[in-house]
């Protein structure tokens, strides 16, 4: 089975750890202090309860999701693999992926980079994130936000000082008011956000459109469900538009949040893709 690593790479590793302006919602109370609603014409009550819910993280310290990984782009096709993604909080994302019970690739991404093997065209990457944003059409996206991104957290700043926040029949949407400014390595791109949340604040749809190009990030939730003291959805879908287009499809079937071993090495005769 073929897989270009670096498609796999997109579908294991949606992170840049030297994004300027991306998650900084890691602390409950800066995030809550920084990001209080102006917007007197609502009660202040309900804001800080809507963003109390979708800015504090969940409590653990690690989870294993079991999936159905899929990736489609205009160029390639990768057929459905089984997929084990564990995340350690705040230390790394580990990915397994199998087809018919043997291992087909591997990675790992850390706060200092990310490592993976693919073993159909014996290949493997050693790098930081950069790359990956330039992959995805992004420069925003940093390894925190990996972690959020997979488990439906809002993985990108919001402040009520540059978002409106609107009460709708199904939800709630926060809209920025002005261009979202993305810094990375002196790069600066400009995004119009919005993200749309179910009544109980299950993060439903973000969509980050560039404002110079036709380069855009979308992602979907779906099918929540309670796991532990928090939800975690069983359907993400990453759409990527633009100067490359692509879906990264992860059908989760189940949660654990029992540890287990992260081994990664790469075989000595692999070669080393140089990006």
């Amino acid at each position: 089975m073929k897989i270009p690593v670096l498609i796999l790479l997109a579908a294991l590793f949606l992170g840049s750890c030297k994004a300027k302006k991306a998650v900084e919602t890691d602390s409950a109370a800066d995030s809550l202090a920084m990001n209080l609603p102006k917007d007197l014409s609502k009660p202040m009550n309900a804001d800080l309860v809507f963003y109390e819910n979708v800015l504090l993280p969940p409590q653990f310290e690690q989870v294993k999701i079991s999936s159905k990984l899929s990736v489609e782009t205009d160029k390639t096709y990768l057929p459905t693999l089984d997929a084990t993604i564990y995340i350690e909080n705040n230390q790394k994302v580990w990915m397994n992926l199998t087809a018919f019970f043997i291992n087909v690739a591997r990675g790992i991404a850390t706060p200092n980079g990310i490592k993976a093997f693919n073993r159909a065209d014996k290949t493997y990457i050693d790098s930081d994130f950069d790359y990956l944003n330039s992959l995805l059409n992004t420069n925003f996206i940093n390894y925190k936000s990996l972690e959020k991104l997979l488990m439906g957290r809002t993985f990108i700043r919001i402040s009520s000082r540059e978002f409106m926040l609107t009460k709708t029949t199904s939800g709630y949407k926060m809209a920025s008011v002005i261009n979202q400014k993305m810094e990375s390595n002196g790069s600066v791109r400009e995004y119009q956000v919005e993200l749309h949340y179910a009544n109980n604040y299950d993060l439903i749809q973000v969509v980050m459109q560039d404002t110079q190009s036709a380069d855009a990030l979308e992602v979907r939730y779906d099918n929540w469900e309670n796991f532990r003291n928090y939800r975690l959805p069983k359907n993400v879908k990453i759409i990527i538009k633009g100067a490359k287009a692509g879906q990264i499809m992860l059908e989760n079937t189940k949660f654990d949040d029992s540890k287990i071993n992260t081994p990664f090495s790469v075989p000595g005769s692999y070669k080393k893709i140089e990006i």
